[in-house]
């Protein structure tokens, strides 16, 4: 069986041999790349990269514009890395489609532990399970959804929060449980890594998006 690889983009040989090394361990293939547009090159030459990490700050091309390039032709998920800790720039990378977003310093377990919880979650769509309700129809075989039977396009953590949702339906539901089982890790901080994935959602959702009801002071409730 293939190795599963993974795609690294970042201008600090440093940072990419130290995150390279650590994923190696658990048997990844590691790709590297030195900047953005470097990345974009080598993504589509391997066409089989399972999951790309991207620093933010690159030369050449940013990792911003490397994930736009991405996200015209693939749903592969994507980390953003980095020394930013402004909202609005953790914002602009979800807007763009990013999964993942972790701020410099990191610990590297930490991100090996994201990264094989976002493989561990792709590699089990192909599962083929249908969730129904309230017109929304969900192939996690497919990675398809449609809502009276038009489709609509969710990136790789939008879908994967409708899923959680259908399948706690009529369930109150608090941030710190979306968080440890949609992204399936502790995370310190505010809840606007779920408000924003919410926001987009229900965006894409149309008037099925009122489906998905705000707990106040609490987390959210998805009623068909």
């Amino acid at each position: 069986m293939d190795r599963i690889k993974i795609l690294i983009a970042d201008d600090e040989a440093r940072m990419r041999k130290l995150v390279g090394d650590f994923l190696r361990k658990k048997d990844y293939d590691v790709l590297e790349a030195e900047n953005g547009q470097r990345a974009v090159d080598l993504f589509f030459e391997e066409e089989d990269i399972s999951l790309v990490i991207l620093d933010v700050m690159m030369p050449v091309m940013d990792g911003y514009e490397a994930l736009k390039e991405i996200r015209q032709y693939s749903k592969t998920p994507v980390i953003m890395l980095t020394a930013k800790s402004e909202e609005r720039d953790e914002l602009q990378g979800f807007d763009l489609g990013a999964d993942e977003y972790i701020s410099k310093p990191f610990s590297p377990n930490i991100l090996v532990a994201r990264v094989d919880a976002i493989l561990r979650r792709s590699n089990a769509i192909g599962e083929g399970k249908k969730l129904e309700a309230g017109g929304i129809i969900l192939d996690t075989g497919a990675h398809s959804c449609t809502i009276d039977g038009n489709a609509i396009e969710l990136s790789f953590k939008e879908f994967e929060l409708l899923q959680y949702f259908m399948e706690n339906t009529g369930l109150a539901l608090s941030r710190e449980k979306i968080l440890n089982n949609v992204w399936n890790y502790d995370y310190f901080g505010d809840a606007r890594t779920i408000d924003t994935h919410v926001k987009k959602l229900r965006a894409k959702m149309g008037d099925k998006g009122d489906l998905i009801k705000t707990i106040w002071g609490m987390g959210y409730k998805f009623e068909a």
